[in-house]
């Protein structure tokens, strides 16, 4: 599936993404948020796995499984303009909003908020089609849920 994913991604033909691999390329995405500020800590990686099972349903051994494929990948992935641009082309606008939210559940995990971090939510959102309103309120749901 690695292999797969990254000739999907750069394939010049948008199609749409499997579940799976829509799952694992917004993991790749969240690793690569996680590791924005060169700190990749236990508390991201335990929150990425949460998100993981909960957006996809997974027992939480699937979701570090998932994780840890894309950790694998994200080595490995194109710089985030194009793997983000890549991603827009292949999952559907109501789910992007979704992948926001991730980002932002990963970038708060440790309470602080990095320029890092939002820099590359920022990039992210804009790249997605996702508007600052939109990304501002995926911030505040996942904020109001936090508390």
């Amino acid at each position: 599936m690695f292999k797969s994913l990254l000739s999907r991604l750069s394939d010049p033909a948008p199609a749409l993404l499997s579940a799976e691999e829509a799952e694992l390329a917004i993991a790749v995405l969240l690793v690569r948020l996680a590791r924005a500020d060169d700190s990749y800590e236990a508390s991201e990686k335990e929150r990425i796995d949460r998100v993981l099972a909960a957006r996809g349903n997974l027992g939480p051994w699937e979701a570090a499984q998932l994780r840890r494929q894309a950790e694998a990948i994200e080595r490995e992935a194109p710089d985030t303009v194009r793997f983000t641009r890549t991603i827009k082309d292949r999952i559907p606008h109501d789910d992007r909003i979704g992948v926001i939210e991730a980002l932002w559940d990963v970038a708060l995990v440790d309470d602080a908020r990095s320029a890092e971090e939002d820099a590359l939510i920022r990039l992210a959102a804009n790249l997605l089609g996702i508007n600052d309103r939109e990304s501002a309120l995926a911030r505040q749901r996942v904020e109001a849920r936090r508390s």
